[in-house]
Order: C-alpha cells, then structure tokens, then sequence
C-alpha cells in the first residue's frame, strides 16, 4: 500500500552537499515513522535518521549528527535527507524505508517497506 521511490543520488565530490528525496505515496502515512538508511559494500546496513511523518518527531544517528539532517513536507508527499560534508566513507546505497508505527519513541528496528535505493559515491 505505501510507495517508496529515492532520488537524488549519484557521484558527489567530498565535502560538498547532496540531498536526497524520497517520495511517498499511500494511505494512511500520518501514521507511519519514516527513516534512512544506507548500505556500504561488505558493511552492514545502518540507520541514519528518523521522522514520524504526520507528526514531525525526528532523530539523527550520532554517526552522522551534525551533517546529516532529516525533514519530511507532507504537502509534497517527501522525505528528504540533506547531507553535508560527505566523505568517502558516505559510498553506499541509500534507502528510504517505512513502517507502521504508533508509539511515543521513533522506532530503529522492523521496518518492512523499502524503496529500490539510490547509489551516493563520493570518491576518495
């Protein structure tokens, strides 16, 4: 039922900016808790930020806190994670995945709907 389609990515020099979107289509995504994550190869997927889509609750991972940011416009159906400062170690896959959520605190586990991915590569 929910949709998820990343855009944005492609080969950034280190230190300069890119921002990814992801665009979000469904019912019922007040809701839903957003969030990032991204995926090195032979590295493990991590999470890198969260955002509660109808309310506007949000978390960065400390591993990337004060360069990554995460915003969602709910008039424009996006999510959007500004990065700033990349460095080589950013190359990965970047996701934006979902899930149903209706707690008080942002999920960093189970979440089961994914868009197809963006490749971000900043070359060393």
């Amino acid at each position: 039922q929910v949709r998820l389609v990343e855009s944005g990515g492609g080969l950034v020099q280190a230190g300069n900016s890119l921002r990814l979107s992801c665009a979000v289509s469904g019912p019922a995504l007040v809701s839903y808790a957003m969030a990032w994550f991204r995926q090195a190869p032979e590295k493990e997927r991590e999470i890198l930020a969260q955002i509660s889509y109808g309310g506007g609750q949000s978390k960065v991972a400390d591993s990337v806190k004060g360069r990554f940011t995460i915003s969602r416009d709910t008039s424009k159906n996006t999510v959007t994670l500004q990065m700033k400062n990349v460095k080589p170690e950013d190359t990965a896959v970047y996701y934006c995945a979902a899930r149903r959520w209706h707690g008080a605190s942002l999920p960093d586990v189970d979440y089961d709907l994914w868009g197809q991915g963006t490749q971000v590569t900043v070359p060393s």
